[in-house]
């Protein structure tokens, strides 16, 4: 591992969405390289848990096999930042994500489908604390709580009026709660 041949000692460790599926794989595989763990928008498994849901599912794999990406982007971009203050950030990531590769994202998007971390929770024995926008229609609320129901002793924190990149979307109250966590490790 990186961090021990660099001679680091363990770290804290953010990961939001796909990011937090990486953190949660070190935090079980290399537990005395992490400190605390912080799981932004995260789950255990990601199913859809509705027809719309599943729907929406559906409509984003038909538009990565035939859109062009810009097209994917949008849809993307639409869903994470949907309310119409958000335009701005909606472009930018709009912006960002068209020029991610097809492959690149369907290999992410693969990834996601098929983590599972749910064993391994019970192996996580850090300070942890998800943080769960509770606005998000890319992870629901119920896989936030379960994630954080499943891990010992993690803090379940709920962002109002935010949705799934709430480092983003809501920068103070993330900030907020990221140093209060930090701060007492």
């Amino acid at each position: 591992m990186l961090l021990a041949q660099l001679g680091e000692p363990s770290v804290h460790v953010v990961g939001l969405s796909l990011g937090a599926c990486v953190a949660l794989a070190l935090a079980s595989r290399a537990p005395t390289r992490v400190r605390s763990l912080i799981l932004v928008n995260a789950f255990a498994r990601l199913r859809p848990t509705d027809a719309r849901a599943a729907l929406r599912l559906a409509l984003r794999a038909l538009l990565l096999g035939t859109a062009p990406m810009t097209a994917v982007a949008s849809l993307v971009a639409r869903t994470v930042f949907p309310r119409p203050e958000q335009e701005v950030l909606r472009q930018a990531a709009t912006a960002r994500l068209a020029r991610m590769s097809r492959r690149s994202y369907a290999a992410a998007a693969v990834a996601v489908a098929a983590f599972d971390a749910r064993a391994a929770l019970r192996d996580v024995r850090c300070p942890t604390m998800v943080v769960a926008g509770i606005d998000d229609r890319t992870v629901g609320l119920d896989a936030k709580h379960a994630l954080a129901d499943a891990i010992t002793g993690a803090r379940l924190i709920l962002v109002p009026d935010s949705g799934h990149v709430t480092n983003v979307d809501q920068p103070a109250a993330f900030n907020t709660v990221l140093k209060e966590f930090l701060s007492a490790r």
